[in-house]
């Protein structure tokens, strides 16, 4: 420990000296790079693309090297934009891109990730759980419920381990998963600033806690009880086949029936530790920060990050290794999630540039779609920002989105709420449509791989979104945003 105080301080030091790390400055001023979007072309987007369809792709054609590389695929990806980035642009505008993304976008959403999924996965449910549609059903509404107050990072990850053991003698589990990335990865986040990063951000922005609670509970009871419904419809007919087919839901031999218990339950003390800390983040401002090079560090995002280390070292030491062991816990989902988004992050970085640029970019199409005459186009706003939430990070997008639609949290809370709603509802809700729209998706499809259930392709999981939530999303549009 003494060791990484040592290395801490003394790199602190070196970027000091060089100049990298600075006092703060106030945002915009003399000497900070700016990436103007509107420069920049289409052909700046491939390495994102590409890392896109890496995942999509290579998977299926190459799994044995996929599973071994897909850490270089994704440095590979980044290289290939970093380096004529810095070619075309220069250094400085490099590092300061690079930094930026690093600081205040990469590591606070790996820490907080990291910190939800160690501590939920200390947490183990036991006894006996039968996969039956009734029991199914009931883990997916109560994820859905408590994933606004506990993330969906959190939330998922703490039922999808019991969720897997339950049916772990079902032929048919695939689709159980699958309606656990809809609901409990996603849609179940739309209720507080806690629930998803998006909401999140426009709480930062101005928006109040509660205006997601009081504003998104409708069309997101709306969404989830027809998912829920369909779910249960859905697996009663598939258990009903495998029970003609001789299934029967009994313990395994060795094993003698124990009542439902909790095993590491202080976990659930430190998930409310997490949630504190960001909370923390968006209330405390002391006006205090440091410059990396340009890039604002403010300290209350500083000590949110501390804290969250500090709380998974905490659930790390304190659970037993046994009951991880038993939780079918491994840090491998953790290490892919990390690994790919770190590419997926700075490839993304000309993209969000150039959606900035608004009617001055190469999107400016995409960017065009969301009003007409000076009026806000609700259903546009929704799709535009589900779309692109789809593909991209959907942190940035409603970023974006929220400042095409004016930038003010009172007026967007106001005359324009409706606008605020489609924004709000189009990036928590369609980051279901692919694996990579919402980061415990990732996580939760390779939970599921490590656990022997068989999971859709990138494209496979595709076509379930595109036949379940597609229809359903147009529905919602015709309902709150026509």
């Amino acid at each position: 420990m003494q060791r990484l105080k040592t290395a801490i301080v003394a790199t602190a030091s070196l970027l000091f000296c060089m100049g990298v790390v600075q006092p703060a400055m106030a945002a915009g001023g003399a000497g900070v790079p700016h990436l103007n979007g509107a420069s920049m072309g289409l052909l700046w987007a491939i390495p994102f693309v590409g890392m896109l369809l890496s995942i999509a792709i290579m998977p299926l054609v190459a799994p044995q090297f996929w599973h071994y590389n897909f850490g270089k695929v994704s440095a590979v990806w980044a290289l290939l934009f970093l380096v004529p980035f810095t070619v075309v642009y220069g250094h400085e505008l490099a590092l300061y891109e690079l930094l930026h993304v690093l600081f205040l976008e990469y590591l606070p959403f790996i820490i907080l990730l990291l910190s939800l999924f160690t501590v939920a996965g200390g947490v183990r449910v036991t006894g006996y759980l039968a996969g039956t549609p009734a029991v199914n059903t009931a883990i997916l509404l109560i994820g859905t419920i408590v994933a606004s107050w506990m993330g969906t990072t959190g939330a998922a990850m703490l039922l999808i381990r019991p969720l897997i053991r339950a049916n772990e003698q079902r032929r048919h589990k695939t689709h159980t998963v699958v309606f656990f990335i809809f609901l409990v990865a996603n849609i179940g986040g739309s209720l507080t600033p806690l629930g998803d990063p998006p909401l999140f951000l426009g709480f930062l922005k101005g928006v109040s806690f509660f205006w997601p609670t009081t504003e998104m509970l409708l069309p997101m009871a709306f969404v989830s009880g027809i998912l829920l419904v369909g779910y249960f419809l859905t697996d009663t007919v598939l258990y009903g086949r495998e029970r003609k087919e001789g299934l029967e839901l009994t313990l395994a031999e060795g094993e003698t029936y124990k009542p439902l218990g909790i095993e590491g339950g202080f976990n659930i003390l430190l998930l409310g530790g997490v949630v504190g800390a960001v909370l923390l983040s968006g209330i405390w401002k002391p006006g205090i920060s440091v410059d990396v090079y340009h890039v604002p560090v403010d300290i209350q995002n500083v000590t949110r990050d501390v804290l969250l280390l500090a709380i998974a070292v905490i659930s790390w030491r304190m659970t037993p290794l046994e009951s991880r062991r038993a939780n079918g816990f491994t840090w491998g989902p953790i290490v892919e999630v990390g690994k790919l988004f770190a590419g997926i992050f700075v490839t993304i970085i000309p993209a969000i540039a150039i959606l900035k640029a608004g009617t001055s970019g190469a999107l400016e199409p995409i960017v065009s779609l969301v009003s007409h005459n000076g009026e806000p186009v609700h259903a546009m706003y929704f799709w535009a920002t589900g779309a692109l939430s789809s593909f991209l990070d959907n942190a940035p997008t409603y970023l974006v989105f929220f400042n095409t639609a004016g930038g003010d949290a009172e007026h967007l809370m106001g005359p324009m709420a409706t606008t605020l709603l489609a924004i709000s509802a189009g990036a928590v809700f369609m980051g279901a449509n692919t694996y990579i729209g919402n980061a415990p998706n990732f996580m939760v499809r390779a939970i599921a791989e490590e656990n022997n259930v068989p999971m859709p392709s990138f494209f496979g999981y595709m076509v379930w979104s595109c036949g379940i939530l597609l229809p359903l999303f147009a529905i919602v549009t015709v309902v709150f945003f026509v």
